[in-house]
Order: C-alpha cells, then sequence, then structure tokens
C-alpha cells in the first residue's frame, strides 16, 4: 500500500494537466475546485504512507516558500480587493498550484515515475493539440465550439488561442527531447518525432507571435543543455516539420481560418500531408549517431543571446505598436505573426500604474479587472494584465514580487543543479519550463491550469532530481578485498 501510494499519485498528477484542458483549460470554477481537492488528497496520502512531501534542498524550499508566501498574502489581499470573487478564485488556483508542486516533489521522488514526466506531459499536449485541430482536419466528423473573439484561431479546448500556442510550444519542446534522447526506447522516440509537426502546426495556428517565439528559443536552449548529434537532428526536425506544417496549414483556407468553401477538401489534404511529414520526421528525428558536438561550447552563449533577444523584442514590441482597428479585426492570418498588434502595452501602462500607486500591498488579488475599467482608453473588457510579473506587481505589490522571485529564484538554482548532476535527464524539463515561463511573462498562462500545472510538475520533477541524496564524497572508501596470496610451490 505505501509503495502504491506515490505511484499513483504520480499517475494522477501527470494525467490531471490534460483532463483540466477538456474544461475549458481549467479556468473556471468547478474543475478548478476539484482539482485542487483532489491535489490535496494526494498530499495527505503521501504524508501519511511516506515521508512528508517537501523539498530536501534549499533550493527547492525557496521555492515552495515563495508560492506559499504568494498564496497567503492574495488570501490576506481579499481584505483589501475591489472584488471578492475574482480574489478567492487566484486563491483557490495558487492553492491547487501549491497542492500540485508538493505532489510532484513527493512523488517523482521515485526514479520510475520521474522518468515517466515527459513522456506524459508530451503526449497530453499532443492529445490537446490534436483535439483542436480535429476540427479542421475533418470538419464532417468533429464540430467544435468557436468563440467569436478567436477569429478562426486555433482555441479548442482550452478557448483560448494564446494558451493553445503555448502549450504546443512546450509540448514541441518536449517532444524534441524525447526524439533526440537515445537513452529512450526506440518506439518512443519515434513516438515523439511523429507528434512534432502535429505541435508545429498548433504554434502556427495559434497565431500567437509569443509562443512561436518561446518555441525557437526552447529549442535552443534545450540544445545547449544536451548538445549531441542526436539533439540537434531533433531539434532539427522540430523546426524544419514545423515550418512545413504551417506553409500547408497557411495554404488551405478551411485549415488556417475555419473559411473557404471547401472546408472539408481542405481538412483531407491537411490531414495527409501532417501524416507524411509525421511519418518523415518520425524516422528523420531518430536515426543515425548521438555523439557530442564539437563545437557546443558556442551553444550557451547562443542561446543566451537570442534569450535576450526574443525578452526585449517582446517587451519593446508589446509597449511599443499602438494597433489600429483593422489590424487587430484581422484575426487568423499569417500577417499577424508579422507585427506586434495587440493592446497589450495598454495593460502593461495601467498595470505599472497600479502598482506605482499602491506599491506595498497592491489592488489585491484579482483586483486589475477593476483598475482598468477605471481607467481604459479602449472599450475591451479585460481580467489580467498578460504578464505573470506585472500580475504580481499590480495585484500583490512588493510582497507578491518578492514572492515571485523566491518562486523563480528557487527553480532556477534546482534546475542548475539538476543539470550539473545529469543534464541528460534534466534538459528537457528545464528547457520546457522555460518556455512556459517566457510567454506566462507576456500572457495570462498562469490563469490558466491546463498550462500553468505541466511547468509546475516539471518544477516539481527539477526540485526532486536537485534534491536526491548522492553519495558522500567525504565518507571513507569501502576497502578493497585482499588478494590472495601466491601459492609456494613446494617443489
Amino acid at each position: 500500500m505505501r509503495r502504491a501510494v506515490p505511484a499513483v499519485a504520480g499517475a494522477v498528477l501527470l494525467a490531471g494537466p490534460t483532463a483540466l484542458a477538456f474544461f475549458s483549460g481549467g479556468y473556471f470554477a468547478q474543475p478548478r475546485l476539484i482539482a485542487g481537492i483532489v491535489a490535496w488528497a494526494l498530499v495527505l496520502a503521501l504524508a501519511a504512507t511516506g515521508p512528508a512531501p517537501l523539498p530536501r534542498d534549499r533550493a527547492g524550499q525557496l521555492a515552495l516558500a515563495g508560492l506559499v508566501l504568494m498564496t497567503l498574502w492574495s488570501a490576506a489581499s481579499v481584505a483589501w480587493a475591489p472584488l471578492r470573487a475574482p480574489a478567492l478564485a487566484s486563491v483557490e488556483r495558487l492553492l491547487l498550484y501549491t497542492g500540485s508542486l508538493l505532489v510532484a516533489i513527493g512523488a517523482l521522488r521515485s526514479p520510475r515515475t520521474a522518468r515517466a514526466v515527459e513522456p506524459a506531459l508530451a503526449a497530453g499536449a499532443t492529445l490537446v493539440i490534436g483535439y483542436g485541430l480535429a476540427g479542421r482536419l475533418l470538419p464532417g466528423i468533429f464540430e467544435l465550439d468557436r468563440s467569436r473573439s478567436a477569429g478562426g484561431r486555433l482555441e479548442q479546448p482550452l478557448t483560448y488561442w494564446n494558451a493553445e500556442g503555448a502549450l504546443a510550444a512546450l509540448g514541441l519542446v518536449l517532444c524534441a527531447r524525447l526524439a533526440g534522447d537515445r537513452s529512450r526506447p526506440g518506439w518512443l522516440r519515434m513516438a515523439a518525432g511523429a507528434a512534432l509537426p502535429l505541435l508545429g502546426a498548433g504554434v502556427y495556428l495559434s497565431y500567437s507571435r509569443g509562443a512561436l517565439a518561446v518555441a525557437v528559443v526552447g529549442l535552443l536552449v534545450l540544445l545547449a543543455w544536451a548538445p549531441s548529434q542526436a539533439q540537434l537532428r531533433a531539434a532539427g526536425v522540430a523546426l524544419g516539420s514545423g515550418i512545413a506544417a504551417a506553409l500547408v496549414s497557411a495554404a488551405l483556407p478551411g485549415v488556417a481560418s475555419l473559411e473557404g468553401t471547401h472546408a472539408e477538401r481542405d481538412g483531407l489534404i491537411g490531414l495527409s500531408v501532417l501524416a507524411v511529414l509525421a511519418a518523415i520526421a518520425a524516422v528523420t528525428a531518430t536515426r543515425g549517431g548521438g555523439g557530442p558536438l564539437t563545437w557546443s561550447r558556442w551553444l550557451k552563449p547562443a542561446a543566451g543571446i537570442a534569450l535576450a533577444a526574443v525578452l526585449a523584442g517582446l517587451v519593446i514590441g508589446g509597449l511599443g505598436e499602438k494597433p489600429t482597428d483593422t489590424q487587430l479585426a484581422a484575426g487568423a492570418d499569417a500577417r499577424r505573426l508579422t507585427t506586434a498588434s495587440s493592446y497589450r502595452y495598454e495593460y502593461w501602462r495601467i498595470g505599472l500604474r497600479a502598482f506605482a500607486n499602491h506599491p506595498l500591498q497592491g489592488l489585491g488579488a484579482g483586483g486589475f479587472r477593476v483598475q482598468w475599467l477605471k481607467e481604459r482608453d479602449i472599450a475591451e473588457t479585460v481580467r489580467d494584465t498578460h504578464s505573470i510579473e506585472l500580475e504580481m506587481a499590480a495585484e500583490l505589490g512588493l510582497v507578491g514580487l518578492l514572492a515571485l522571485e523566491l518562486l523563480i529564484a528557487g527553480v532556477a538554482l534546482a534546475g542548475r543543479e539538476a543539470l550539473r548532476r545529469d543534464a541528460g535527464a534534466a534538459a528537457g524539463a528545464a528547457a520546457a519550463t522555460l518556455t512556459w515561463f517566457l510567454h506566462a511573462s507576456i500572457d495570462w498562462d498562469w490563469q490558466m491550469p491546463a498550462v500553468a500545472l505541466p511547468a509546475v510538475v516539471l518544477a516539481g520533477a527539477l526540485i526532486s532530481a536537485a534534491g536526491a541524496p548522492t553519495a558522500d564524497p567525504a565518507a571513507p572508501a569501502r576497502p578493497a578485498p585482499a588478494a590472495p596470496a601466491p601459492r609456494r610451490n613446494p617443489g
């Protein structure tokens, strides 16, 4: 029984984000509450049947302390938040994330369960994106809901296109790692390779510029942390097959934007081409040798430069460009990827002003939506600042920012230690977590549990790996057995 609890907890943890995806991403109260109750029931079960599911090292303790502080301060802010219901929803979501992190820390101490994290989350992302694409590739069989605000962008089942793009990007990085990891079984590597074109199509059809940028950076960072010929090949296939899938999708109106008079024909063509691309990717990504790269020393500086460039581009673009109504109305159109047209700069402006006016305690959890209605210059209803950092600053003030910094610092330190111990085992989790965080810095992924929970689980995996006990180098070596005395010749 004691051995079964961590295994069951790990299975539920890994399946949870995918299950929530089919309930509008867990955004609304009922599925979020059920998920939170399940998470804390698993925490109690782990604590009752084994060691407490707490971090073993300082980095993990720092991360957990940051998340707990964020949760407690959000609960306290209910007292001054302008609206009680959104504030309580924020607390419920944070309780879900805290419980899930504890379950991950406890359940993923098992090497077998930890080994299943990347395949399970990659399979979940592929299933969710595949479901969304089914409404385009097989419209005569699958008729999915459509929201007017999506403008034909890929949104189901999460109901938000940028979240769909973020999940596809995270899945793309994980599948690229699995395809390039020669320690994995051949069938798993081929399955991961086959999923790459589908996930690439998902990134493109969300028309999320942020998802596209973080997917490329995530692949480059992955290669920097796992510099091998096999990983280079897998990352190249992920990029190449994704571009090919995007070009095919763009050429078919029924697939690109759910428009046109030949939706079923376009869908069948798109499905056939994706199937061919999947077969090619499965073979190409997994064949050949896997030796180290002779020029790997250049990868980390290149990844750092790319990371800084993408961050600067996303922030400057979001703050600097003021779109026209025509640009924003374009919706599902590849031309959207060539601009930074959005109202994000306006969200950030009001978020920064709220922080300046309430620097210590903030507006209160969920309070940005009220401040937006007071100060907005455009007729759009917005609930979030579209940036996890600015969300904490505006709603929770300096205390919230401190909590977020503790969480980020703890996960980063745990990731560094896990990479130092075994870069091959930690590279996928570290790169995918960074991919999520970059996107969460420019959108409201934090409010979408189906997108945030994979990052929480991956963070827990890094914390468990970093805190795993190792052999004590100062311990005395076991003496070697004495060699038998030579036999003397009696003659």
